[in-house]
């Protein structure tokens, strides 16, 4: 084929012509990079390559890290994992061989992104989320993605989505409402870890951790302001009454002090935000406990108050009607059984934990079905997580109100919160923060 066929063939030409005109009417100083970054724009994206690698996230456990390229470029996405993984939720796939990394490496999962999904892939539209995530659960075929592994398949869906947003030339967030249908991104109340115990904590804490919502503040970054002050202040708390080891923490972030019991640790927190001047402002919130704690502490959310599988009193404690009641073992995400406890009026909130589903289109779904049954979502970290911020972007694209993502310390925690902060400044104006309406957001 001569260069001039070629050059027919592919209409290039007239691109060109196009391109140049365009530099012309720019009086741009640099018409060669214009030029390219216009013929650029003019071609539509398809997927080019996927490349998948072991890493290690915030507890040194191996998990999964995609880079996804395009004409457009390349995007990274990296999935968490959690201690426990449910029965009812997808499936994590790792290797199994105690002679690498305990078991847990993940070249399995990884493998499978750079031959079986990779080959699906190649040639997609980005923007086509929801065609990318029915490619990988047709190629996967089992109800859990057992055969490829939630890990792998989330990954890919992640960096899809980041790949669509550049495609459409807008913020991850907005790429977002747009696949939901939403027209209202709102800044999250950030749910943040202070105390930790339990299998995150190295302390006599039966429950899992102490929580603080500042949803008195008017903005994200007042409420950043307000937790960090809260943290700082505890910690004093803590040294004071245990010492300098007290201080220690927690894989959340959350200080770990030696408690007797969960009220011990409820006042230690109530005087870290009395000293802040913040306590009309500040709400807590706990992972379990009783009824008398509502009574006597200002809190608003209590989360797993019953085992897994005992929906006759979680149901009977949300009857209760003293505080939203979030659903995490409870209903691991899984669609059947948010459905179940909708008709059941079991709890009146869903934790939304990405890696239990498997990809960002059923994610979408859920949330939805949470939101039509006038529920509050809480989008939630793991404990092994990972510097992605990618849920703090669903956070606002999906309008949740509410953010669970650690401590104000770390840096896998505060890569959320402070990609929250970067999304407030570029709303500017038009930035909403949930405050009063987070559950309602």
């Amino acid at each position: 084929m001569s260069v001039q066929e070629y050059l027919d063939k592919h209409v290039l030409s007239r691109k060109i012509e196009d391109a140049v005109n365009a530099a012309v009417r720019a009086k741009t100083p640099d018409p060669v990079l214009f030029i390219s970054n216009h013929m650029r724009k003019a071609v539509p994206s398809v997927i080019t390559k996927i490349k998948g690698r072991q890493i290690l996230d915030s507890r040194g456990i191996p998990t999964v890290e995609v880079d996804l390229f395009t004409n457009k470029g390349s995007f990274r996405a990296s999935v968490p994992s959690g201690h426990v993984t449910g029965m009812y939720e997808a499936v994590e796939l790792r290797d199994g061989d105690k002679g690498m990394y305990l078991g847990n490496s993940v070249t399995r999962a990884v493998k499978n992104i750079n031959e079986k999904i990779s080959e699906a892939l190649i040639g997609m539209d980005p923007t086509l989320q929801s065609q990318i995530d029915q490619a990988m659960i047709d190629l996967d075929k089992t109800e859990k993605k057992g055969e490829l592994g939630a890990n792998a398949m989330l990954a890919v869906s992640i960096a899809a989505c980041k790949a669509g947003a550049a495609e459409k030339e807008v913020p991850l967030y907005k790429h977002i409402s747009d696949l939901s249908s939403k027209t209202n991104p709102t800044l999250p109340v950030p749910a943040f870890t202070v105390i930790s115990g339990g299998k995150h904590a190295g302390n006599n804490l039966a429950i899992k951790e102490i929580m603080i919502l500042p949803i008195g503040a008017s903005t994200f970054k007042e409420a950043l302001q307000m937790g960090s002050e809260t943290y700082h202040h505890l910690k004093a708390v803590i040294k004071e009454k245990y010492g300098e080891q007290g201080c220690n923490v927690g894989e959340d972030g959350g200080f770990s002090p030696n408690l007797s019991s969960v009220q011990e640790g409820l006042n230690l927190v109530k005087e870290a935000i009395s000293r802040t001047g913040y306590s009309e402002k500040i709400k807590m919130a706990i992972d379990v406990a009783a009824t008398t704690f509502c009574i006597a502490y200002p809190i608003v959310s209590i989360e797993d108050p019953f085992d897994r599988e005992d929906w006759e009193h979680v149901k009977r404690f949300s009857d209760l009607g003293l505080c939203q009641v979030v659903g995490d073992d409870l209903l691991m995400s899984n669609h059947k059984r948010i459905e179940r406890a909708i008709h059941e009026s079991s709890c009146t909130a869903l934790l939304l934990k990405v890696n239990q589903i498997g990809t960002v289109t059923e994610a979408l779904e859920v949330v939805k079905l949470a939101k039509d049954a006038h529920w509050g979502v809480v989008v939630s970290h793991r404990s092994g997580e990972t510097e992605d911020s990618f849920i703090a972007d669903l956070s606002v694209g999906l309008a949740m109100g509410q953010i669970k993502t650690g401590a104000p310390c770390r840096g896998e925690r505060l890569a959320k919160y402070n990609q929250l902060l970067r999304i407030e400044e570029e709303l500017g104006d038009q930035a909403v923060y949930a405050g009063e309406d987070w559950r309602a957001a």
